[in-house]
């Protein structure tokens, strides 16, 4: 066993359990949720066909800290994680949309843009813009949540509120709050010599109250370039060293795959899977400042990571 693509555990007072596009969740009595990281990995909402090594444990730590590093700006999900690929906390109510935050013309607003497109979920983009250029204030463009083998939709502020999807008074507690998130992991990703390039957060109610769910700025959920050198490369009109998921999807598209009807997955190769494991240790390492302790793949995994969440549920039921 090399990586982790599916778990099937069963804990007092299971009552539901999800399986996400990379995430096994479990519901307890309604209340609290139980979230493994598997290692699993999607693109262009499509999950691959091999797991990444470590993708979950990496996934799941900066989450991890994120969370802890930003819970005076709005309360989150998380209570505790009593495995490496593994949080529990509380059950909220989901929100429908994902809050995309953008500080760089990149990625797929880059492509829309490109195409000839001007205003991406509402927001105007000026003319003359070019690639992973700054934007003079972060924008928040908005997606619908797709079902399961669906595809993100854009959608705009003003779409969001007269469909009645979130009302206007919490959306904009919700847009706020997304703002502040992305200018505090800026914040951060400078102290490490990178930049936070764009992000998406998910948010949801509980107790009536907004709260972050789900991981934040990791590498699933988050785009960094490497801060030095950056001008340089723009001024040249070079490509950017960055730290996401985006070289995955380049790599894809590269090998004729968006995840279109009638394409088919590029193989994935023992090579392109231990360097695609290699690239979230690099992120891990690059926004942590600390060096990765890999957690074995040991006959006993399974075991162990049962153990350590029925430990925790105990301590909460």
């Amino acid at each position: 066993m090399d990586s982790i693509v599916k778990t099937d555990f069963d804990f007092s007072g299971l009552t539901g359990k999800y399986t996400g596009k990379v995430r096994d969740v479990y519901f307890i009595k309604e209340k609290y949720m139980v979230m493994v990281a598997t290692d699993r990995i999607s693109a262009f909402d499509v999950v691959l066909p091999r797991g990444i090594p470590y993708k979950g444990q990496v996934l799941n730590q900066i989450a991890s800290k994120f969370l802890d590093s930003t819970q005076d700006i709005v309360r989150n999900w998380k209570i505790a994680c009593p495995d490496p690929m593994v949080t529990v906390g509380y059950k909220c109510q989901p929100l429908p949309v994902e809050m995309i935050v953008r500080g760089y013309l990149t990625g797929s607003s880059w492509r829309s843009y490109k195409a000839g497109a001007r205003q991406i979920c509402g927001v105007d983009i000026p003319d003359g813009m070019r690639e992973h250029q700054k934007f003079d204030h972060p924008i928040v463009t908005p997606t619908t949540k797709a079902e399961i083998g669906g595809h993100d939709q854009d959608i705009s502020k003003e779409e969001i509120i007269a469909k009645g999807l979130i009302p206007a008074d919490i959306y904009e507690k919700v847009e706020q709050a997304a703002l502040k998130l992305f200018e505090r992991g800026t914040e951060i990703a400078r102290q490490k010599g990178l930049i936070l390039v764009d992000t998406k957060y998910e948010f949801g109610l509980l107790d009536g109250d907004i709260c972050l769910m789900d991981e934040i700025h990791t590498p699933d959920s988050s785009r960094y370039f490497y801060l030095d050198g950056y001008q340089e490369r723009f001024d040249r009109g070079e490509n950017q060293r960055q730290l996401s998921k985006e070289f995955v999807r380049e790599w894809l598209m590269d090998n004729g795959f968006q995840g279109q009807k009638g394409q088919k997955v590029p193989e994935m190769t023992d090579q392109i899977v231990s360097g695609i494991s290699d690239r979230y240790i690099e992120l891990y390492e690059a926004v942590t400042g600390e060096r990765f302790s890999k957690r074995p793949y040991g006959e006993n995994i399974f075991e162990s990571m049962e153990e350590n969440i029925k430990n925790m549920l105990a301590r909460l039921l």
